[in-house]
């Protein structure tokens, strides 16, 4: 695979996370479960506003952009929610790519306008 290929099959996965990211929602349910750990619908949807299958319907949203992951327990009764760090990395990863290209094009730009 060329390093052309590479850098798109990167920039295809971390638009899709950014474009499930963009949802508010969300985004409030990533920051949960960062900050709170793995939580159940029942957890996830207490204070939020909006419906238990509206929170069903974002998770899954989630999960097929591997954002969270949902593990059944107490004999499949319960299903708890967690973050996916690894492509949270990823998309962190090509953000700070992207802050470096405008880093040095701001520098070239600087150097332009001193010189």
């Amino acid at each position: 695979m060329s390093r052309a290929s590479v850098a798109r099959a990167g920039l295809a996965g971390a638009a899709s996370v950014f474009a499930a990211l963009g949802d508010e929602t969300r985004l409030q349910v990533v920051g949960r479960l960062c900050k709170e750990g793995p939580l159940s619908i029942v957890d996830l949807s207490d204070g939020a506003h909006v419906t238990r299958q509206a929170i069903t319907k974002h998770l899954h949203a989630l999960e097929s952009v591997g954002l969270v992951r949902g593990e059944a327990r107490e004999g499949g009764r319960q299903r708890l929610w967690a973050i996916q760090s690894r492509r949270l990395r990823e998309a962190r990863l090509y953000l700070d790519r992207i802050s470096e290209q405008w880093d040095g094009a701001l520098a070239r730009l600087k150097r332009f306008v001193e010189d």
